[in-house]
């Protein structure tokens, strides 16, 4: 059943600001703060946004009473109050109760060989083929002169693949992970555990409590930590400029993933050239064109099964490199060592400072695959990478570039197809189809590399909604995208025809590197400040050295935008204003659905049965509101003639953690008295979670967590009871108050309970004139015999059936807003919208089962 109902706004109460009679109720949400005068954000759900502004103790001493020595009492309770650490809410208290488990488990030495040949599949795929076209670009504008040329450019790519893939990824980077996540949006990620940058402002502080969660915060001693800390937490251009350079690494990564399989395959096809002189430029591109799509059909199967089959191929690759490298050393001499000397750089730029400054582009391709490295840690372990590279990748992509090198210092007019060249005749053509098939493999690593940073990218609230796949039982984090593994394909395709060259390529490969790497390089030194908290002048060294050197680089291959490159930026340019946009109206969204909250008062007004019909039934409405009434409710009690006894509002919450523990997925509060039967349950997820259950287990989880949460309440209300047996006049009731009002360890709620309850049967002199109390401590104490008749309303509820209740909030601009906001809020994001997935759609639920209901904002 669907219903529409169109107007903007919501059904907010409009109860005026004077006092608010604060009643004698379970509610969890209905906390108060006695030192601060006001309700705190966190502890009650209508204080922004709802039209109500509950009064909380006024605290004037007119108001308290007439007894100076009673008004410096109620001043010195305040102090204590004041003094106490923040408090924490029911999701707090919640959330703590779960102790967590570790989501890593002990890896055998049989897991280790298996992780070390799928790591060759996926990670270093990209890497691997490098040395199939990085000294074709390198000396494709100019000439070889002389041997001594060979020796500086051997060197230049020897010192590129030390300092960039080894020391700056594979040392240092990897550990920058975010619980075993790579990646760009893995480094924000990280940042915005430790310190609240997110511009979304959806985050709770039991957020903090999940076991994934936990960091290793900056101590108190650490002062530039800290105050880097405040510095982002407190500077909203500096959150919009960090979110701003993670979009753009993002859209570069994209780009990379088009660029990769392009040059990959076209530069592995080029072989066919050498040992068919027939074969021409048309028909290589038309060959790629038919391996790339089927390397793209085949993506769906996933990177376990397609990594463990390829992987020994690759290792074959691998090994192949190394061969060909120590052959052609031994037959065209090992003078090529000398390289290993970095003086030949510096005489390399006195003799041809042009040539080498050009070739620094082609050079940097020996580097490509190390973001993707990065990228894919999310498929397997840090350690079983690091191994791999340094001691088989490495030392095989250094043979392999030597034994051209040497090849090229004897034939110094074989500037081009320098590998498929220096291949031994009888080898060459088992070496072709090992090439052919491992830049099959490297297209692959981007691709699933990208596949890895949209999904984090959707959950942090910056990419479009897409089906996720996911294609493994045993590696939660290896997923298939339908819809942007046909994006890659088409544009992969286009590309390959429009440029038809792997030098063209290449020009354009070197910047979509560079805009990765710099990204990481900012991202990572921000980590080791605020996080590693590394001294200053480790972090300046790394900051200069790879910031430097990849600037040099950028000089480098900024020459060549002219030549088409600039058809790269374009592309990420329009991926990057997608992710802006998205995230822009994601943003002004959850800030008018928090203005437009519904308020306490008005829900206390309508009483239990909501001002309606009260039919049997559980209605979970969905929102994405973590705090208060979503506005969108009174829609439904305005359209709706009847609405069910139970109502849950579910909040699905991605949190900047890898992964929620299932026991930890589900936090409830109550909303409003029993009477109601309404709740609130936060649902979270970390962005490598997929959503796999159906509706059904859903549910059933749901209610069941439900139901503990009940029982763990009704246990804390028999622990409060117990406190007042034997209370037998008012002064000790008082007592036992401040007691709960203030504990043994100085936190306001060290017993458990909400202090409102615990104070409700005297008038301290704070808030005996601001505030009102119904109902005695024995009515309180008498809910704990209420737990068998609440569990047996929820099963009569949920027997009468489940209904999900959604909501469909969308938001326009304003008539008065200025021309490239409506453009931005009406068409485009809007378009977005309306052609993404619904995050409801993870549940696969029939029609039947379901109510909507339309509301738009005006922003």
């Amino acid at each position: 059943m669907e219903t529409r109902s169109g107007g903007s706004g919501s059904a907010s109460g409009g109860g005026g600001g004077g006092r608010m009679r604060l009643r004698k109720t379970e509610s969890a949400e209905m906390r108060w703060v006695v030192s601060g005068g006001a309700y705190e954000e966190d502890e009650i759900e209508s204080s922004d946004g709802g039209g109500g502004t509950p009064a909380a103790a006024s605290g004037s001493r007119g108001g308290c009473s007439d007894s100076d020595d009673n008004y410096e009492e109620a001043e010195m309770l305040r102090q204590r109050l004041v003094r106490t650490g923040p408090r924490a809410d029911s999701l707090d208290v919640e959330a703590q109760d779960v102790a967590g488990m570790n989501r890593h488990q002990e890896i055998t030495v049989g897991r280790s060989i298996v992780l070390a040949v799928q790591t060759l599949g996926v990670v270093f795929g990209d890497v691997g083929t490098s040395p199939l076209y990085a000294f074709d670009v390198m000396f494709n504008k100019y000439p070889i002169t002389s041997k001594e040329d060979v020796l500086g450019a051997l060197s230049l790519v020897i010192y590129t693949l030390i300092l960039i893939p080894l020391l700056k990824y594979t040392l240092i980077a990897l550990w920058g992970n975010d619980d075993g996540e790579g990646g760009t949006f893995a480094l924000y990620s990280l940042i915005c555990r430790n310190a609240r940058v997110s511009l979304l402002p959806n985050q709770l502080r039991s957020d903090t409590r999940i076991s994934s969660f936990q960091l290793q915060v900056p101590s108190v001693e650490l002062e530039r930590s800290l105050k880097i800390k405040e510095r982002l937490e407190t500077s909203s251009m500096l959150k919009k400029l960090l979110l701003m350079l993670v979009l753009f690494g993002t859209s570069m990564v994209i780009v990379d993933g088009v660029v990769t399989p392009a040059m990959s395959v076209m530069s592995a096809v080029n072989g066919l050239k050498v040992g068919i002189s027939s074969v021409n430029e048309g028909e290589v591109v038309m060959i790629t064109v038919a391996v790339l799509i089927v390397l793209f059909t085949l993506q769906r199967f996933g990177s376990s099964k397609v990594a463990l089959a390829v992987g020994p191929a690759l290792f074959i690759w691998f090994c192949c490199l190394a061969g060909i490298g120590i052959y052609n050393m031994k037959t065209y001499g090992s003078a090529v060592l000398q390289a290993f000397n970095p003086m030949y750089i510096y005489y390399y730029f006195e003799r041809n400072p042009t040539q080498a400054w050009m070739s620094l582009g082609g050079c940097l391709l020996c580097a490509t695959g190390s973001e993707a490295m990065f990228a894919d840690l999310c498929y397997f372990s840090v350690k079983s990478v690091q191994l791999t590279f340094v001691f088989l990748v490495l030392p095989c992509l250094l043979l392999g570039y030597l034994g051209q090198a040497a090849f090229l210092m004897e034939n110094l007019t074989e500037n081009q197809q320098v590998f498929f060249l220096s291949i031994p005749n009888q080898a060459f053509w088992p070496v072709v189809f090992i090439a052919i098939l491992a830049a099959i493999i490297a297209s692959r690593t981007m691709t699933t590399a990208i596949f890895s940073t949209i999904k984090q990218a959707t959950a942090l609230g910056c990419f479009p909604r897409l089906k996720i796949i996911h294609t493994s039982r045993s590696f939660m984090g290896q997923i298939y995208i339908p819809m942007m593994n046909w994006f890659l394909l088409v544009s992969c395709l286009a590309f390959v025809t429009m440029f038809g060259s792997i030098n063209e390529i290449g020009n354009a490969y070197g910047i979509a590197e560079l805009g990765v790497m710099m990204m990481t390089t900012v991202l990572v030194t921000i980590i080791m400040l605020l996080i590693w908290q590394i001294n200053i002048i480790v972090v300046l060294c790394f900051l200069t050295l790879s910031l430097g050197l990849e600037l040099i680089f950028f000089s480098s291959v900024l020459g060549s935008v002219a030549d088409g490159s600039w058809v790269l930026l374009v592309f990420a340019a329009v991926l990057y204003l997608i992710m802006y946009i998205w995230n822009y109206g994601t943003k002004l969204k959850y800030e008018t659905e928090v203005k437009q909250k519904l308020s306490m008062d008005l829900l206390m007004e309508l009483g239990c049965n909501l001002g309606t019909v009260r039919v049997p039934g559980i209605g979970l409405l969905y929102n994405e509101l973590a705090r208060g009434v979503p506005g969108i409710f009174g829609q439904f009690l305005a359209t709706m003639p009847a609405i069910h006894s139970m109502i849950i509002f579910v909040c699905i919450k991605w949190v900047p953690v890898p992964v929620v523990p299932q026991n930890e997925r589900f936090l409830f509060r109550r909303v409003c008295p029993k009477s109601y039967h309404m709740f609130r349950c936060i649902a979270r997820y970390g962005y490598k979670d997929i959503r796999k259950e159906d509706y059904i287990s859903f549910q059933q989880l749901l209610i069941e967590s439900l139901e503990k949460f009940m029982r763990r309440e009704a246990q804390e209300r028999s622990l409060e009871s117990d406190q007042y047996d034997g209370t037998d006049s008012e002064e000790e009731v008082a007592s036992a108050s401040s007691r709960a009002l203030v504990g043994p360890n100085g936190s306001i709620d060290s017993l458990g309970v909400p202090p409102a309850e615990a104070a409700g049967t005297t008038e301290h002199p704070t808030i005996g004139s601001s505030m009102s109390f119904d109902g005695s401590l024995d009515e309180a104490i008498d809910g704990r015999g209420s737990l068998d008749d609440e569990l047996s309303f929820i099963h009569k509820a949920k027997e009468s059936g489940v209904v999900y209740l959604l909501g469909h909030g969308d938001i326009r601009a304003r008539k008065e807003s200025f021309f490239v906001k409506k453009l931005v809020i009406n068409y485009f994001y809007a378009f977005l919208r309306r052609n993404c997935r619904r995050g409801i759609a993870a549940l696969s639920i029939p029609p039947s089962r379901m109510m909507q209901v339309a509301m738009q904002y005006m922003v």
